[in-house]
């Protein structure tokens, strides 16, 4: 399997500085997402459970720091590019909104009404990258980063991947447009590719034992085969499918062994119906729906009204670029603003803005 040379290395916009750094192109945006705004926020961005006041369950950061830990260990068998691998696993999920995927459900709902497109956080994720971070200038990170990125949707269970190729940035727009309608374009590059599978590897297993700490099943809940095929722990898990993608891949392709991608299918659809659509995981759901709905509403308005007293213009507008302001509509600025925000964040905003306070 031949690495991405960091060498074929493309961005957007032309550094004459970088052409004598120390580092390498992939080494270079590694360094830029870990000091972004949006790399800070993932220390308190829901994972899978939310608002349950415990200590020892996972975050956003976590899950990043998870992935990148893993795929590496497989790429550095496999021969591949560490440094994309590291760039592409800790900027991946960047775009996700407060409270996870929930609250992505309801920033897409939010978008749409507001005539906006489809909101993904996979394509959320490139855009506070490319356009939101740096007061809407940018990180001018390379391309085969950002189209893993793109391309790293985990949810999708896949036994065989193979890259396409990525030769251009209008290759990614396209790849961007097809994303918003719900696409899944496939990765250009080895190193993106074992990032999506790894993807499901850094969550599957640690996903089990916060369920299992927080109550919502217990270890013996866990499917017979899968157990025997693949462990009851997640040091167990992990490591069984990091050592089957090791010894199955090669060529062009990354891919499981038929007896493990059965099992961790049906681990996963565990998973699904026990842990991530458990009603005791969704019991504050309604109640963060209608914050987004009330949210997004009051933010427009106050856009819309020039209200410059508003803390969207105190908090974000302000500190952007002109052209990302007058480029953008009043809901995509809303929408931008509220991906940014961290769970905490967005509940102290709701608060400011719906719930009186008493006076000093």
């Amino acid at each position: 399997m031949k690495q991405t040379s960091p060498n074929d290395a493309k961005r957007r916009r032309e550094e004459e500085r970088t052409r004598w750094d120390m580092r390498d192109p992939f080494s270079i945006d590694v360094d830029r997402i870990l000091h972004s705004r949006a790399y800070t926020s993932y220390t308190d961005k829901t994972q899978v459970f939310y608002l349950v006041g415990q200590q020892g369950i996972s975050h956003r950061v976590i899950h990043v720091q998870l992935l990148s830990r893993i795929a590496r260990t497989i790429g550095r068998r496999l021969k591949l590019n560490e440094d994309l691998i590291e760039a592409i696993s800790i900027g991946h999920d960047i775009g996700h909104p407060p409270f996870g995927h929930d609250g992505e459900t309801y920033l897409d709902k939010m978008c749409q009404e507001a005539g906006i497109g489809r909101f993904r956080h996979n394509v959320q994720g490139v855009r506070m990258l490319e356009i939101v971070e740096k007061g809407g200038k940018g990180l001018n990170l390379t391309l085969e980063v950002l189209d893993g990125i793109l391309c790293h949707n985990g949810e999708i269970s896949e036994q065989t991947l193979s890259p396409e190729g990525i030769h251009d940035f209008a290759s990614l727009d396209s790849k961007i447009k097809e994303a918003k309608n719900g696409g899944n374009p496939i990765p250009g590059t080895p190193e993106a590719c074992l990032v999506r599978m790894a993807d499901t590897i850094s969550y599957i297993g640690r996903d089990i034992e916060d369920a299992i700490s927080l109550g919502i099943i217990s270890r013996y809940d866990i499917p017979q085969s899968p157990r025997d095929v693949l462990g009851d722990t997640n040091g167990k898990i992990v490591y069984t499918l990091v050592e089957d993608l090791i010894s199955n891949s090669g060529g062009s392709y990354i891919t499981y062994s038929n007896d493990i991608f059965n099992a961790l299918k049906e681990l996963k659809a565990f998973n699904y119906k026990n842990i991530y659509l458990n009603p005791k995981v969704k019991s504050e759901s309604k109640k963060i729906e209608v914050m987004y709905e009330l949210i997004f509403k009051r933010l427009v308005e106050d856009i819309v009204a020039e209200n410059d007293n508003s803390i969207i213009f105190h908090d974000f507008i302000d500190r952007m670029d002109t052209a990302y302001v007058n480029d953008h509509l009043p809901a995509e600025i809303v929408r931008d603003y509220i991906a940014s925000l961290t769970d905490s964040a967005f509940l102290r905003l709701f608060n400011r803005l719906f719930i009186p306070e008493m006076p000093a």
